[in-house]
């Protein structure tokens, strides 16, 4: 942790708590990262938060290509000199979250995701590759430990959530390494997780995408209330066709929509579309 300290130092850097900037060092705990992910000689990566460039070389070092984006510019003389000697490494100082991610896929083609991500961007960044994403294989990201149990979690349970049932129409997850608070400097208030997800594209037959996310969004609009309520709530629809829905769907009475596994969920989005509920495409 010296060296890194030494170096940050060196250039005056000052943390930014708007950026969530919390970085690692340890050799054991970066290679352990790399490994989980199983990126080799042949994999395009792209890593969303490379701070100080820890991770990056780590990545670097195993992977084919490196696409490194930071918001923080001040980051630059840094980058410059933890990154020396790599030639398959490009920091792009941008927000990944406002990129065009077709053209950019267009651009760099198959890759699969690694990255201690800032807290405060990991769900939208993984809705952003969930939703937008047509070439990226798979994520391995750090991330806030109670994230990592949400995007695990099964139906039924109190960490599922959409997110949930949104990550397991394109993939399956799991966490893969819990990583302690004390592993970061600065040290964050929370400890973090590994979480690895794998896209299956396919793995749940579904009429529309675009559909099954309006449905998963209807079914946890409101956990307190029952599944048949919020289809009335959300799509404006009497009680009667609510209730065909749910019963074509197989769907039992006065559940709550928390309680549908994924697979159930894209029965219950066919049948909206059947039932001109929800239009397809």
């Amino acid at each position: 942790m010296q060296d890194l300290r030494a170096v940050l130092q060196k250039h005056g850097f000052q943390f930014k708590k708007q950026f969530g900037q919390n970085f690692i060092s340890d050799g054991n705990l970066l290679a352990s990262i790399v490994t989980a992910s199983g990126i080799d000689e042949n994999t395009t990566v792209v890593e969303i938060g490379c701070g100080a460039g820890t991770l990056t070389r780590a990545i670097a070092e195993k992977a084919k290509k490196v696409y490194a984006f930071d918001v923080d510019r001040d980051l630059q003389p840094i980058l410059a000199e933890t990154l020396a000697g790599l030639d398959n490494v490009e920091v792009i100082f941008k927000d990944f979250n406002k990129l065009n991610l077709k053209e950019f896929e267009e651009e760099i083609g198959e890759y699969t995701v690694v990255a201690n991500l800032p807290y405060y961007i990991t769900t939208p960044l993984v809705t952003k590759l969930l939703e937008e994403g047509e070439k990226v294989q798979g994520l391995s990201i750090m991330v806030q430990e109670e994230v990592a149990l949400r995007f695990c979690a099964k139906e039924d349970t109190s960490d599922y959530g959409a997110i949930t049932a949104g990550i397991a129409l394109k993939g399956s997850a799991k966490i893969v390494k819990r990583v302690p608070r004390t592993m970061f400097y600065p040290r964050p208030n929370v400890d973090s997780a590994v979480v690895k997800i794998t896209f299956e594209r396919g793995r749940i037959q579904v009429k529309d995408e675009k559909a099954y996310r309006t449905t998963v969004r209807c079914a946890f609009l409101n956990r307190r209330k029952t599944l048949e309520n919020n289809l009335v709530n959300f799509f404006k629809i009497d009680r009667e066709t609510a209730k065909r829905v749910l019963q074509k769907a197989g769907v039992e009475e006065k559940v709550r929509g928390e309680t549908l596994s994924p697979q159930r969920l894209a029965i219950l989005t066919d049948t909206l579309i059947d039932e001109n509920v929800i239009k397809n495409g």
